[in-house]
């Protein structure tokens, strides 16, 4: 199948189980059609077991494997899901609680790739550096399905910046953090530096570089734009950026996560203040909107089917529950830390600590990540393990966050 092909596919695909779940379960759209898409693989491959000759999960086996998820996220729809969801972030909102994101989002994902790695790694006999490997691409949480949960939750302001600006730059981070860790682990893999000053400069070349080419790039971008009053040439303009500049940090050899971040950071405040009209700020919000919410819904769906490219064998099985409670672990250590070490320095809303951990839902990015590892004996156990911590969270997180965080949330303010 060729790009065209598979893409109309995804889309068909989405929209009929998008159908489905609308008419049918009424569950949030991007879980419901996970859910959908889950279902009717387990029917696919249940179908296969009954009558063997049909031979249905080999072809539909194959066509998964040919859409190269890994490639598809990494390389073109990470980067616009984290413009869309940076557009929606003000700077003045998050200048506030910066110091809370960039601790949960530095610190924070040090403590819970630390910790789950060497969880993992005693539970499994992995060794340790490649569990730390595992622990790097299990720690960032999903600025997709976080703000998506966030959308349904009546929470402080405070504590709504701290989750969506945590998601959105904990991402980049963590995608930097396994970079260095691959080369640590494969150092005759692909260029990502050997030993640990090379994985230092390549941290800092990937981080500070993506952050620099972000704000540069968004900043020519804005100034462009405050010469223009055409909506439909502005938000043409918005997605040059959030494309071409994904594409050429990837070429730099810079974050870019990162950079699509700070770019969509800086156009969504500084841009739509001061270098959009009315019209055109309507205009781009809802075209970013409709983006978000349509790669989402593709989003969900190819990791629905990815089930096909996992291991059902009760080892593997047993390492992904085990692998759940000790992601919840690392989230714990991620936010509880950071929130300890400010505590005597500000107050927090009420809950943020529970609401914090259970809704740092995980999802394609770690699918990605694990999908991404050179092959090798333990990369069917972390990717199953990697699979099954991502469904929990999508489904079960994600279905419970919204009411918790409400019912946390909104509690009298106190001391979490």
């Amino acid at each position: 199948m060729n790009i065209l092909q598979i893409a109309s596919l995804l889309i068909v695909l989405a929209g009929a189980f998008g159908a489905i779940n609308y008419l049918y379960l009424r569950l949030p759209p991007a879980i419901g059609i996970l859910v959908v898409a889950l279902l009717a693989s387990f029917g696919v491959m249940g179908l296969d077991l009954l009558i063997p000759s049909l031979g249905m999960a080999d072809i539909v086996r194959a066509t998964v494997l040919e859409i190269e998820f890994s490639d598809a996220l990494l390389e073109g729809m990470l980067g616009l899901l984290l413009f869309a969801g940076a557009l929606h972030v003000k700077l003045g909102d998050l200048r506030r609680e910066w110091l809370p994101v960039v601790l949960m989002a530095t610190l924070g994902i040090a403590l819970s790739t630390v910790i789950v790695g060497y969880a993992f790694s005693w539970f499994t006999g992995m060794p340790l550096l490649i569990a730390l490997v595992f622990g790097s691409l299990i720690s960032p949480t999903d600025p997709v399905a976080v703000l998506g949960v966030l959308r349904a939750a009546d929470l402080p302001k405070s504590l709504e910046t701290k989750i969506a600006g945590e998601s959105l730059f904990n991402d980049g981070v963590g995608y930097v953090v396994f970079l260095v860790l691959v080369g640590l682990a494969f150092p005759h893999g692909d260029d990502h530096g050997s030993g640990l000053a090379g994985a230092a400069q390549l941290f800092f070349q990937e981080a500070i570089g993506g952050a620099v080419l972000g704000i540069v790039l968004g900043w020519l971008t804005f100034r462009v734009m405050r010469r223009i009053d055409d909506y439909a040439l502005e938000v043409l303009i918005t997605l040059g950026l959030a494309f071409g500049g994904y594409e050429l940090a990837v070429w730099l050899h810079v974050s870019a996560p990162i950079m699509a971040v700070c770019a969509g950071l800086l156009i969504g405040d500084v841009g739509t203040k001061y270098g959009m009209s009315e019209t055109t700020r309507q205009h781009v919000d809802g075209f970013w909107k409709l983006i978000d919410e349509i790669l989402n819904a593709v989003l969900f769906l190819m990791i629905g089917v990815e089930v096909f490219a996992v291991a059902f064998s009760f080892d593997a099985l047993t390492a992904g529950v085990a692998a759940i409670f000790i992601a919840l672990l690392g989230r714990f250590a991620a936010v509880a830390v950071p929130i300890a070490v400010l505590r005597p320095f500000r107050d927090f809303s009420a809950g943020v600590t529970p609401i914090m951990t259970w809704g740092g839902l995980k999802g394609g990015i770690s699918v990605a990540l694990a999908l991404s590892l050179p092959d090798g004996d333990w990369k069917p156990l972390i990717l199953t393990a990697t699979y099954v911590v991502v469904i929990f969270s999508i489904i079960v997180q994600g279905l419970t966050i919204a009411p918790l965080a409400a019912r946390l949330g909104r509690t009298p303010k106190v001391p979490s």
